[in-house]
């Protein structure tokens, strides 16, 4: 576990064995010195918690379980568990590019003191093409990020490149500091709440540190074709609705009930719509949006 000071790496994964598996096999081939790898089993069901253990066990991985389900749960456990001066995460259905290590290691050496987060490139593994009717605006909800620069988020890098969880590293100590991620937030199951990425940064960012990004850290992100259907866009589309009337209401009121209750009067046929249907998608994401932003609102997830 000392081997590379640097920075350790934090799997959380959940009843996908497949997933893991190419995940590890993608940081065994990285070109730097080998580090720390901590898989975090998040309440899989007992047949898939026996293969994640002999696959951690073949990678030469360090194996924690967590019986209370949820990401954010479980990436605070593999924080508690990092030994290393920074802790980088990635889904399990990300693969990093063979120079990913040695990229995110010069990276962090050329950072600033006040540095506290860094993300990087996350390219698209298509299982399947991508519909026709997928609004383009909401192609980021598919977790992808392309752009190939650098720099401080909110200074240097253009609006809508972010820090995404399928690729991301943080200060081990500012994290902590930071009371990890909230686990409130995050997904759950079948609940796909987020968030908790954004509210650890906001809290970093609050406390005068810096969130970089740089897009020569790449990983493969598997889209999977059960997502490319209309009726998981609009589910996300709900859930990210609720997640930011959640995060609203920690910082006061969720100021945004009234507008979106005004605009799902209006909405409210949409939502009669068959979800396996691809018409007016657009519009029918919107009026999700909004009634998941209501629920949010006024009963919590």
């Amino acid at each position: 576990m000392s081997r590379h000071p640097g920075f350790a790496v934090v799997v959380c994964t959940h009843a996908r064995p497949g997933y893991l598996a190419a995940c590890l096999a993608g940081l065994a081939r990285q070109q730097a010195e080998a580090s720390p790898v901590i898989v975090v089993d998040s309440a899989s069901p007992p047949d898939a918690a026996r293969e994640i253990v002999g696959i951690a066990a073949s990678a030469g991985a360090t194996l924690l379980r967590c019986e209370a389900p949820g990401l954010s749960v479980a990436r605070n456990a593999g924080l508690a568990a990092s030994p290393a001066a920074w802790t980088a995460f990635l889904d399990d259905d990300a693969v990093p590019e063979p120079d990913w290590a040695a990229r995110l290691a010069a990276t962090i050496e050329t950072l600033p003191n006040r540095a506290a987060a860094l993300g990087g490139r996350i390219l698209p593994a298509w299982e399947g093409p991508l519909p026709g009717w997928w609004p383009a605006s909401l192609r980021g909800v598919l977790t992808i990020v392309e752009w190939e620069g650098a720099g401080e988020i909110g200074r240097d890098v253009p609006a809508g490149v972010e820090v995404y969880g399928a690729n991301m590293a943080f200060r081990s100590d500012a994290l902590r500091e930071a009371g990890g991620f909230p686990e409130h937030l995050g997904r759950i199951g079948d609940r796909l709440l987020s968030g908790e990425e954004v509210e650890v940064l906001d809290r970093l960012r609050a406390r005068g540190l810096g969130v970089f990004y740089d897009g020569r850290i790449t990983v493969r992100h598997s889209i999977q074709a059960a997502r490319m259907r209309p009726d998981w866009l609009l589910s996300r589309l709900h859930w990210q609705g609720a997640t930011d009337a959640l995060r609203d209401r920690r910082a006061g009121l969720p100021r945004r009930a009234p507008g979106a209750a005004a605009k799902l009067l209006l909405q409210a046929p949409l939502l009669l719509w068959p979800a396996s249907k691809a018409t007016l998608m657009r519009a029918r994401c919107g009026a999700a949006y909004n009634l998941g932003y209501l629920r949010g609102a006024l009963q919590g997830a």
